[in-house]
């Protein structure tokens, strides 16, 4: 009984220490990346603003609000 209890509390140290910390992008915000955020990156995105407008016909591609 002891081996097991020994064992569980040292699985439950182990599991604490795996802890995941956001490293951030220090050269630009995250919205720089995906502005939309619709999961497609602004270098290859079509409409970055996502105001249904493509960046080919919209004056201000990056602002939501103007088209």
């Amino acid at each position: 009984m002891k081996k097991v209890i020994l064992l569980c509390s040292s699985l439950a140290v182990l599991m604490s220490a795996c802890v995941v910390v956001p490293v951030p992008d220090r050269d630009r915000g995250a919205h720089e990346r995906d502005r939309d955020r619709d999961g497609v990156p602004n270098r290859v995105d079509r409409d970055r603003d996502g105001d249904g407008v493509s960046n080919r016909h919209d004056r201000r591609p990056n602002d939501p609000d103007r088209r």
